[in-house]
C-alpha cells in the first residue's frame, strides 16, 4: 500500500506540454467560446422569462436547460482562463470537489432535463386534448425538481464516498478535477466507489432508454397526419439534436476517462476533456433558437425594440 498523505491542493496536467504562445492563442479562443455560451444562454433564458407566451410547459423546460448550461461551465471556464495566462496549474482539495461536484452533477441534470421534454412532447402529442389537464403548474414545478434535485443528490453520496478516500497523489492528468482520477490515487481499494459510479451511469442510461421509447411512439404517431409532422419537425427534431449532442459528448469523455492511455496526444486528450463543457451548452441554444419558430420571433423582437 502507497503511503497517504493530507492533500491540500492537485496538480492539473493538461496544459503542462504547451508554449506560452499556444497558450495565449488557446486563451482568445476560450475567452470568444465562453462569451458566446454567456451570450445564447442568457438571450434564451431573458426571453423566457420575459415572454409570458413563452410560459408554456416546453419553454421552461428549455429555460431549466439554458439555466443547466450555466451552471455547468461556471466551475471550469474562469479556472481554465486563469491556468492559459499562468505557469502553475493547480487547484485546492475544496475546489477540486466542487469541480467534479457541479460538472457531474451538470451531465447527470442535461440528460434529466431531455428525459423530461421527452415527456413533455409524447404528452403534447399522444393525447394533445388532454395536454392542459396532465401538465399542470404542479406537475410542471415537479418534473423541473426532479431534474434538478435527484442529480444533486445522486451526485453527493458520490463526493461523500471519495471525500472519505485516503489518496496517495496528486497529479491529475486533466484539464479539471474529476472523479475517475481520485479513484486512480486511492491508496486503497475502490470497490465501493466503482459499484456506485456504475448505478449511477445505470440510473441516467435509463433515461435515455426511455427517450428513445417515446420517440419510436412519436415517430408512429406524428406521421399519420401533416399537423403532426409539422409538430414533430418544429419541437422534437431540435430536442433529437441535443439528446444527440450531449450523448456524442457524454461517450466521447467516458471512453477517454476509463479507457484513454498515455500514447494519444496530449491536444486530443484535452479536447475529448472539454467538449462535454464547450458543445451541448453553445448548440442546445443555437438549435432550439433557430428551429422554434416561437423563440426565434421573440428574440427578433426583443433586438428590434432595442434598436427602436
Amino acid at each position: 500500500m502507497r503511503n497517504a498523505t493530507a492533500l491540500t491542493f492537485f496538480h492539473l496536467a493538461g496544459l503542462s506540454h504547451m508554449t506560452k504562445r499556444l497558450r495565449l492563442f488557446l486563451f482568445a479562443i476560450t475567452l470568444l467560446c465562453y462569451a458566446a455560451i454567456l451570450l445564447v444562454n442568457g438571450v434564451l433564458i431573458v426571453t423566457i422569462i420575459l415572454e409570458k407566451k413563452l410560459h408554456d410547459p416546453m419553454y421552461i423546460f428549455l429555460c431549466n436547460l439554458c439555466v443547466n448550461g450555466l451552471y455547468g461551465t461556471i466551475v471550469f471556464f474562469p479556472k481554465f482562463l486563469y491556468d492559459l495566462l499562468s505557469t502553475s496549474h493547480i487547484i485546492s482539495y475544496l475546489g477540486c470537489m466542487m469541480q467534479i461536484f457541479v460538472i457531474y452533477s451538470y451531465a447527470a441534470s442535461e440528460i434529466a432535463v431531455l428525459a423530461v421534454m421527452a415527456y413533455d412532447r409524447y404528452v403534447a402529442i399522444s393525447r394533445p386534448l388532454e395536454y392542459q389537464s396532465i401538465m399542470t403548474k404542479c406537475r410542471v414545478l415537479l418534473l423541473v425538481s426532479f431534474s434538478r434535485l435527484m442529480p444533486v443528490f445522486c451526485q453527493a453520496v458520490v463526493m461523500i464516498m471519495s471525500s472519505q478516500l485516503e489518496l496517495c497523489g496528486s497529479h491529475v492528468n486533466k484539464l479539471y478535477c474529476e472523479n475517475w482520477s481520485l479513484l486512480q490515487l486511492s491508496c486503497n481499494p475502490t470497490t465501493s466507489n466503482s459499484i456506485v459510479g456504475f448505478v449511477n451511469i445505470v440510473f441516467y442510461f435509463g433515461h435515455d432508454l426511455f427517450i428513445m421509447w417515446s420517440y419510436v411512439h412519436l415517430v408512429k404517431l406524428a406521421f399519420r397526419s401533416k399537423e403532426g409532422k409539422k409538430k414533430f419537425r418544429q419541437t422534437c427534431v431540435p430536442h433529437l439534436l441535443c439528446l444527440l449532442n450531449i450523448s456524442v459528448a457524454l461517450l466521447f469523455d467516458l471512453m477517454y476517462t476509463r479507457y484513454g492511455t498515455g500514447s494519444m496526444p496530449q491536444s486530443l486528450r484535452n479536447f475529448m476533456a472539454i467538449q462535454i463543457l464547450t458543445f451541448p451548452p453553445l448548440l442546445n441554444p443555437i438549435i432550439y433558437g433557430l428551429k422554434l419558430s416561437k423563440v426565434r420571433n421573440a428574440v427578433l423582437q426583443h433586438v428590434r425594440r432595442k434598436k427602436g
